[in-house]
């Protein structure tokens, strides 16, 4: 079967302007209040998510809930939830997702914490245990034994929030909300360092993606987080005007001091050349060689991510994730400002005062050219 309507993606739509009444960018409020269809837990804040990579660690956590943004902390640094401060747990709790896998030792790890934080409750009020946000994070799910097993993470966590993944068509979605889930995650195959569809020619464009996958969630009161494919702010912006509540970046955080992972130095021919002649000889250049920085940068289905985390791939699965070197970016405070500052410029130019009129807002047109490149 071939379905012949041409789904979209970033790259094949511009978002169109209108006349606005905005003046100024300050005036584009990127906050959102959501209540969660099963928990009914208030989820507060600008619905931008660092993915559960290398960039999903509590020092990136850190730096994004100064800005009310959220981080689903990569599973491999679970352990660290138990090292957080009593006193310094509510800025976790509150812009945090715990992430599991379908993996009864990582649910008992879960509830062990969970467990922790009941201990600790009189100390922050009751119910600590609820106010934990939980990811349940899989490559693929379209299984329904996923299914069923989001619906036991439902039955033993149901005020929590449970953001669970990845599908992207809305026959899923509808499953998956049904079986317990507050946030859906959208998208595979899409991300930087993904090789699914070159694996295994599995996919679906995002933009089409989180159009079609929101119109199914929000008649069920629930949500979805757009999970991959953003390059630039344009792209979350067109992400939002699609209807997504939430995205998630990897690639756009990674490479930042904050990410996982050393810094590496390399010293490399910059393309120019400096002029060493002699005036007793022959004309000679010498190339210019100049210090770059660079970081790790790769995907959760590759080679290095599990050996280094999950004790190698398994004889049955190949790899679907690449291993980079990505361009040393500094504070991701740097990659925050372009963001919201690209978020809050989108605003003005469709007349949406609020994130949460992007998607009322925001119309597209089709191109076939996004960018004019030197």
């Amino acid at each position: 079967m071939i379905i012949r309507e041409q789904k979209l993606d970033f790259s094949d739509v511009l978002i169109v302007p209108k006349r606005s009444e905005l003046s100024s960018r300050r005036d584009v409020n990127l906050n959102r209040t959501f209540i969660t269809k099963w928990g009914k837990r208030t989820i507060d804040g600008i619905p931008i998510i660092a993915a559960n990579m290398s960039t999903g660690n509590f020092n990136m956590a850190t730096k994004l809930a100064k800005h009310e943004m959220f981080t689903a902390i990569a599973k491999h640094h679970n352990e660290d939830w138990f090292n957080i401060p009593v006193k310094d747990l509510d800025p976790y709790l509150k812009y945090c997702f715990y992430t599991i896998g379908m993996c009864d030792d990582e649910e008992k790890e879960l509830n062990k914490f969970k467990n922790h934080l009941n201990k600790i409750s009189p100390l922050q009020g009751p119910d600590l245990d609820e106010k934990l946000m939980i990811c349940v994070d899989i490559a693929n799910g379209y299984s329904q034994k996923f299914a069923d097993y989001i619906r036991k993470i439902r039955a033993n966590n149901q005020n929590n929030v449970i953001m669970v993944g990845n599908v992207c068509t809305p026959e899923m979605t509808q499953e998956l909300i049904l079986a317990g889930a507050d946030i859906v995650k959208i998208g595979i195959g899409p991300g930087s360092v993904c090789t699914t569809r070159k694996m295994t020619g599995v996919g679906y464009p995002q933009i089409s993606a989180a159009i079609e996958n929101s119109d199914t969630a929000h008649g069920l009161d629930a949500l979805i987080c757009l999970d991959g494919g953003m390059q630039v702010p344009g792209d979350i912006a067109k992400a939002f005007c699609a209807n997504a509540d939430f995205v998630m970046l990897g690639g756009m955080f990674s490479g930042t001091d904050e990410c996982d992972g050393e810094i590496i130095i390399r010293y490399e021919h910059n393309g120019q050349y400096e002029n060493i002649s002699n005036v007793d000889y022959a004309v000679q250049y010498k190339p210019i060689i100049v210090e770059k920085k660079y970081k790790k940068w790769y995907g959760m289905s590759s080679d290095l991510s599990q050996t280094q985390h999950f004790g190698g791939i398994k004889e049955y699965r190949a790899s679907e994730g690449l291993i980079e070197e990505v361009p040393y970016k500094g504070s991701v405070e740097i990659q925050v400002r372009n963001i919201l500052g690209g978020l809050r410029s989108t605003g003005t130019y469709i007349g949406a005062n609020t994130l949460k009129n992007f998607g009322k807002c925001g119309s597209f047109i089709r191109v076939a050219k996004q960018h004019n490149r030197f």
